[in-house]
């Protein structure tokens, strides 16, 4: 096999506040002609690094040592325009949010047309034709009439096929795909993968791809290099490192899997939230006069109960109407329909009376940087609904801040810190103790670990199952992640545009699905054996 990437004792520095910070560390690893080679490891690991050195997209705050050669062409100290002549055309990338590497301001022609224009010269009707063939092959369904859409009118999968489609324009050597499944729904990211494995066989690509999720890399890669700390620290055939791992942190990884089941609930427990036949209609408007022409019917007649020390999995994919349900719930969407919350009525209640019951309903929402203002500590943040319900008396603030922040595992010392001074389990974990410190009755978890490592992921999961149990709460759990769901919840519910599918008890949810749509996120989420 000829190689087509030869990297060899590559290290990495920057400079930053007057330190040198190592990020790569004497790695070394190839990727053949046709082969798929999979970088692997949790965040901070060097994978993302590594993989921009390639091509030097690296700020000029880094310093680069070592060798990267592209079909035996040097790449560390290239010329600005040999760099050129590689980047787009024979080494391609794939990033992992479409929609910040998309410009929203340009039509989806326009932006793989610039590329068309830079590389190949092509233009007006040529230009046109290859864009076409290119969106028709990665699947996107007619193309042509796709030409003038902006971004945002496309789905999340749809914006990665473009995505595929751009890195594909110039007939690129070798593509490398940094997490482009992450931020996806199961079944979408089972077409993605399925995709790159079609184009990689088709136009005989090399395939470098950054993960830090097992479950794609056993599914695609031929061979796994396994970073932490900036170096590689296993590496070898991948069915060789999933059945004999040799390291200690890449047992550790594969260890790194949400397992169990929940603690059973007390018989007696009490009825927290229930919805009867609950709408959510959002009117589509149109004309001078904005008259109403029809409805989005984000959720439609769904039905929930959930109660003391229970979790609700709610599963479904993007645009399926879960967060919405979880919303109205809240009272934080207008609905039509019954919501009961703690055995009263919620419909009506407005201002003061609604504020008193917000205490006993919070929600954690999925993006942890997103979600915490950048300009309060970490203490300002967690004391946040203390100052709007009011701080229990006899107790200091501080004082409630210091032990809810030892109970979801952070140290208090910390209190003073910003969040861009935590990593993403950190931040996750501030999040969760802002919703936990007001002790509240239900809490509703939007897809709180998707953003996280697997390692991570397993800590929040045993987090929430340890808070359940010491007090009591219900949780509704929104995810795609059926893995997750299916650690932590007692009930599930399927959702597929706005409808209820499908919902029981988790294990037999899990275990004999009845709708084809739950069979289909099934296969997705474990294989085609786990149905």
């Amino acid at each position: 096999m000829s190689v087509v990437l030869e990297v060899e004792n590559l290290s990495i520095r920057f400079r930053q506040d007057g330190r040198v910070l190592e990020a790569v560390k004497s790695v070394s690893f190839t990727v053949g002609k046709g082969e798929t080679v999979a970088l692997v490891g949790e965040s901070g690991s060097g994978k993302s690094v590594t993989a921009l050195s390639t091509v030097s997209l690296l700020p000029d705050s880094a310093g680069v040592d070592g060798s990267i050669r592209y079909l035996g062409r040097e790449m560390v100290g290239a010329s600005e325009a040999d760099l050129r002549r590689v980047r787009g055309n024979d080494i391609s990338f794939i990033f992992q949010e479409p929609m910040t590497s998309l410009n929203p301001l340009h039509t989806i022609e326009r932006q793989l047309g610039e590329s068309l224009s830079l590389h190949q010269g092509l233009s007006g009707d040529a230009a046109r034709g290859r864009i076409v063939d290119l969106l028709q092959k990665v699947g996107i369904a007619d193309a042509e009439s796709r030409l003038g859409a902006y971004p945002h009118q496309l789905s999340g999968g749809q914006r990665q096929r473009v995505m595929i489609a751009m890195a594909l324009a110039n007939g690129p050597e070798l593509l490398i795909a940094d997490e482009p499944t992450t931020a996806l729904d199961v079944t979408i990211q089972a077409q993605i993968l399925d995709l790159l494995a079609e184009l990689k066989a088709r136009e005989g690509l090399s395939l470098l791809f950054i993960t830090h999720d097992l479950g794609i890399v056993r599914r695609i890669a031929d061979r796994v290099c396994v970073m932490q700390g900036g170096e590689i620290v296993e590496q070898g055939p991948s069915k060789d490192i999933f059945a004999n791992p040799q390291h200690p942190y890449t047992q550790k990884l594969l260890a790194a899997e949400p397992k169990g089941v929940p603690e059973p609930i007390a018989a007696d427990a009490p009825e927290v939230a229930r919805t009867e036949n609950l709408r959510v209609w959002f009117p589509i408007q149109r004309g001078l006069l904005r008259r109403t022409v029809g409805h989005v019917k984000a959720v439609n007649d769904a039905t929930l109960s959930v109660r003391a020390g229970e979790t609700l999995g709610i599963v479904g994919e993007s645009g399926s109407g879960k967060t919405t349900l979880a919303l109205a719930v809240l009272r934080l969407t207008p609905s039509e329909g019954r919501v009961v919350f703690l055995g009263r009525e919620l419909k009506g209640v407005q201002g003061a009376a609604l504020r008193a019951l917000r205490r006993d309903m919070q929600v954690v929402f999925q993006d942890p940087f997103g979600s915490l203002s950048p300009r309060m500590t970490a203490e300002q943040i967690i004391a946040e609904g203390l100052g709007v319900h009011g701080v229990e008396p006899g107790r200091d603030r501080r004082e409630m801040v210091a032990e809810i922040m030892t109970e979801v595992g952070l140290d208090p010392a910390w209190m003073g810190r910003y969040p861009h001074e935590f990593s993403g389990g950190q931040r996750q974990r501030i999040a969760i103790a802002r919703a936990m410190i007001l002790r509240p009755k239900l809490v509703v978890l939007d897809e709180p670990t998707s953003a996280l490592d697997m390692t991570v992921q397993v800590q929040i999961v045993d987090l929430l199952r340890s808070l359940q149990r010491k007090w009591g709460l219900a949780y509704i759990f929104i995810s795609h992640d059926l893995r997750v769901v299916k650690a932590l919840s007692h009930r599930v519910m399927v959702m597929k545009s706005g409808d209820v599918v499908e919902a029981g008890d988790c294990a037999a949810v899990f275990d004999a699905p009845k709708s084809d749509y739950t069979r289909s996120l099934m296969a997705a989420a474990f294989g085609e054996a786990a149905v």
